[in-house]
């Protein structure tokens, strides 16, 4: 049964807006437990409203309840907070978006091999050159940083850095190799830059915060169509956790999206939003994502986050996804609206509800023209 741990009921103008999302809800609800799915925690935020947090299932089999503070994986979702952490930074003047792979792993060959046009912004913006996903075999394989880097180096990319999308998990190994060349780690500054400031209680880096919390979500995988087990924590993405290694629960992804949304300033300033959300390389495989397929018109890859465009409106938007867990994030800027689905299961589920939300979203709450648009697109 799903539990519905806050819920801003402001009738009068936003009844009809609570009904569809009580149904969207109960709907999601009835669907995992079609489907058997062993738990997840939901999260809408709209700006200067009570956040609407959904849980349920349980962290696994005879396993507690999953509540607010139930930490998950967040995989590549990840990725939006290294980028926001690097911005943070470049404001600061402690680092520069054109830093050079050079710079960032200087060990790696990159250099001797004529790459050291390849910057930091093209690795956060996925448009590195690469073939997409080099390597990950290698990650998986549990494989070294330096190891995978110095492979990567003698890689003949596609295109040249910034011309085309290659989406990389490897090339992100080479920011948290660039903090431990000053005597820091990417959990260090992001704990420092991100996490306290902004007061997330449960959130961290690495296999060992996940499973030090006395209610992490166990990660399970699939043995039939409707059968889940529970399984190991893979460490593996962990050793590049600017790709894949930050963990958080519901109550702190309900903090992340009201910053994404504007409401911490002094942490993720307007001018950082900004420069995280407008597109650098187009994505046209993201028009046949599974679940999103006829709802997005076009897309593109900013820093840490994609740009999708339905209709005359633009979602951000990254999901993530590692053995025994799915999650996703996206937001309107422009209607100041955020939802987060986090999974403890590698269940295609996650592609069909988050696509759903949107749908609904726009359906219910924009002028007649653009849910025309909307509903021409189903």
């Amino acid at each position: 049964m799903i539990r519905l741990i806050a819920l801003s009921l402001l009738c009068s103008i936003n009844c009809a807006k609570a009904d569809w999302i009580d149904d969207y809800t109960n709907s999601l609800g009835q669907k995992a437990s079609a489907a058997h799915i062993p738990g997840y925690a939901v999260a809408i935020v709209e700006t200067d409203k009570k956040p609407r947090i959904y849980t349920y299932g349980y962290t696994d089999k005879g396993g507690k309840a999953i509540d607010e503070h139930t930490v998950f994986r967040l995989a590549s979702v990840s990725k939006t907070f290294t980028s926001t952490l690097v911005a943070r930074l470049a404001e600061q003047g402690k680092i520069h978006w054109r830093t050079s792979i050079t710079t960032l792993a200087p060990a790696s060959g990159f250099g001797t091999s004529g790459r050291a046009n390849l910057t930091l912004e093209h690795i956060l913006s996925q448009s590195s050159g690469y073939m997409p996903n080099s390597y990950d075999n290698l990650i998986e394989a549990n494989y070294s940083v330096k190891r995978v880097l110095n492979k990567l180096a003698d890689l003949e990319p596609l295109c040249e850095p910034g011309s085309c999308y290659t989406y990389q998990n490897a090339l992100f190994g080479s920011v948290d190799n660039y903090f431990r060349l000053k005597n820091s780690s990417y959990a260090q500054q992001l704990k420092g830059e991100i996490i306290q400031p902004l007061k997330m209680p449960d959130a961290g880096v690495g296999a060992t915060e996940l499973q030090s919390s006395d209610r992490w979500a166990k990660p399970h995988v699939a043995v039939d169509k409707n059968r889940w087990v529970k399984t190991r924590v893979r460490e593996d993405y962990y050793h590049f956790p600017a790709a894949a290694g930050v963990n958080a629960s519901i109550d702190d992804m309900v903090i992340w999206m009201q910053a994404m949304l504007g409401d911490y300033p002094k942490v993720v300033s307007s001018d950082t939003l900004s420069k995280l959300t407008t597109p650098h390389v187009i994505t046209k495989r993201e028009l046949y994502r599974q679940g999103w397929k006829g709802l997005v018109d076009d897309a593109w890859y900013g820093l840490g986050w994609r740009i999708y465009q339905i209709g005359d409106e633009t979602l951000i938007y990254h999901s993530g996804w590692v053995q025994g867990y799915r999650a996703e994030i996206a937001f309107s800027p422009k209607h100041q609206i955020a939802m987060t689905i986090l999974m403890n299961a590698e269940s295609n589920l996650i592609n069909e509800v988050g696509a759903a939300f949107w749908r609904e979203y726009f359906q219910h709450q924009l002028p007649k023209k653009s849910q025309q648009t909307i509903s021409a697109a189903e």
